[in-house]
């Protein structure tokens, strides 16, 4: 079995960080930036002998460096917005089937299958550029939906609050899938009792709204739907997979993912249980990439291995703390 075909077998605690392990040595010998990094932190390969060995890259390396195996030229890259006025996260992707394999199962995991929805997405900021990966996984689950009323939307708020409607009175099964200050307007301008639908935020009010606690957004969007829930999607550029909150704000990963909190002040602290701090990702996804990644955002782990997400790092609050190498290569 290929290091591919076992990222998506994976099952049991030890096979996942067996395979970690694996990945690490296979990246550590074909990702430049990334084995510059490693040795940058004082290790060599050989000195990686359990899953809490391993370095994980600053997520900013992929605004700054091309984080990928190999030379051959990537099938997509996948970037960033820029809301911000900062500059793009670029994903180099090898091989999209993978991406396509990993989202798919994923949503499969917590969901079942797409086709059994009618899957609305409202996500304007992402389908007014280029290069979103979130636009991409998106646009594979509408198509794979039964429903064919399944679709976009953009600004056309009172056509998606009608078709909602029409649904509804249907009974029929829906996921509607929605950048986050979209799902605000369209709960303010047109709220209604949604019964049979799941309403999904993937965050970001990419300046279109003043920011809010997760907490009151999902307040607002239970108020303006009658909604007892709201679900999340928690994912990223740098990412080929997704985890999802069926409520609360708690999110599960799918087996090939796993989420790890570092010390904030000492990064190398890795694997803090219920204590808030900074939060490291391995996603066995991004096997052509770097599956290893240090985000920008804060939150706790769980003993079950859920996780919640609190806020970002300010780092102006980390006087003199060297969070990461900016310098190498």
């Amino acid at each position: 079995m290929s290091i591919t075909e076992k990222i998506f077998s994976t099952g049991t605690d030890a096979g996942f960080d067996q395979l970690a392990l694996e990945v690490f040595a296979y990246q550590f010998e074909h990702n430049k930036v990334y084995q510059e990094y490693v040795k940058a932190m004082g290790k060599k390969a050989e000195d990686v002998k359990h899953m809490e060995d391993i370095p994980f890259l600053p997520v900013s390396f992929f605004k700054t460096h091309n984080v990928v195996c190999g030379e051959d030229a990537p099938e997509t890259t996948f970037t960033s917005s820029t809301t911000g006025g900062g500059e793009a996260s670029k994903h180099m992707v090898k091989d999209l089937s993978i991406y396509k394999e990993s989202f798919r199962k994923g949503f499969a995991h917590f969901y079942g299958h797409s086709k059994d929805y009618c899957i609305l997405a409202l996500l304007p900021s992402y389908l007014e550029r280029s290069g979103s990966s979130l636009v991409y996984m998106a646009e594979d689950l509408v198509e794979n939906s039964s429903d064919k009323r399944s679709g976009f939307y953009i600004h056309n708020y009172k056509e998606l609050a009608e078709k909602l409607n029409v649904h509804e009175k249907e009974g029929k099964k829906v996921l509607l899938l929605g950048v986050t200050y979209a799902l605000l307007k369209l709960a303010e301008e047109y709220p209604m009792p949604l019964k049979h639908t799941i309403v999904m935020e993937t965050g970001g009010m990419k300046g279109k709204h003043k920011e809010l606690p997760k907490q009151e957004v999902h307040e607002l969007l239970k108020k303006g739907f009658a909604l007892d829930v709201v679900h999340s999607e928690y994912g990223m550029t740098e990412l080929l997979s997704q985890a999802y909150s069926k409520g609360n704000g708690i999110f599960n990963c799918p087996p090939w993912m796993r989420v790890m909190i570092r010390d904030i002040y000492d990064p190398l602290n890795v694997g803090l249980k219920n204590t808030s701090g900074a939060i490291n990702i391995i996603d066995l996804a991004n096997i052509y990439s770097c599956s290893f990644i240090a985000t920008d955002d804060v939150g706790v782990v769980h003993d079950n291995g859920s996780f919640e997400v609190s806020g970002r790092i300010d780092y102006s609050d980390i006087r003199g703390c060297n969070l990461m190498v900016d310098d190498i290569l």
